[in-house]
């Protein structure tokens, strides 16, 4: 159980996790009441699991610990959003970005460049503090956003990255960074085209 290692923080994390989700669900309502277009296909959220922070901090040769998992890495909270457009993805991290309350810790944009695999994302950790009755707490945050063509990709990806034994790997490996070069392509094209449809 998350409660079990996370012990009372699971508060915190889920205040942050449903306070972030909250906002983003406001910006898709504002959007519709105001007959705009919402960049945000939908959204879907994570605690991390006790055993994979546990396996992560291991990674990371950090201290199996709660302040180890609350202070040295900031995924425990993970959010991810899916939009149907590339330029969708920077506008959300513009809107986030404008939040007085959000302090930026790190962001990687893996869009513009990509990993070597083929894998494009946009990371970007937020800290947010939290007021739990009158008292202010710090919690990190990790939000990804991808167009839904990026996610289709990563959702096989990962299924080859924690699956063993696999026949045939390296060929695998090789046709899945052809998909990830092909998807890229695709993105920049029906992102051209409902530019042109909209007279952009």
């Amino acid at each position: 159980m998350k409660e079990t290692f996370y012990k009372d923080s699971i508060v915190l994390l889920e205040g942050a996790m449903n306070e972030i989700i909250t906002r983003l669900n406001t910006i898709k309502k504002y959007k519709e009441v105001h007959n705009n277009r919402d960049p945000i296909e939908y959204i879907s959220s994570r605690i991390k699991s006790e055993e994979s922070m546990k396996e992560k901090l291991e990674r990371k040769n950090l201290p199996i610990t709660l302040e180890s998992a609350l202070t040295k890495v900031y995924d425990a909270v993970g959010i991810r959003i899916i939009c149907s457009y590339i330029d969708d993805v920077y506008e959300i991290v513009d809107m986030l970005k404008k939040y007085n309350d959000l302090k930026v810790i790190k962001e990687k944009d893996y869009i513009k460049n990509p990993k070597e695999n083929g894998y494009r994302s946009y990371h970007i950790v937020f800290q947010l503090l939290l007021d739990i009755a009158g008292e202010i707490k710090p919690v990190f945050f990790e939000i990804q956003i991808r167009t839904i063509a990026m996610d289709f990709w990563s959702n096989l990806e990962h299924q080859i990255k924690y699956k063993k034994d696999i026949k045939n790997q390296e060929i695998i490996v090789k046709e899945l960074k052809r998909c990830a070069d092909d998807i890229a392509t695709n993105d920049v094209n029906m992102q051209t085209i409902r530019k042109m449809i909209m007279g952009k």
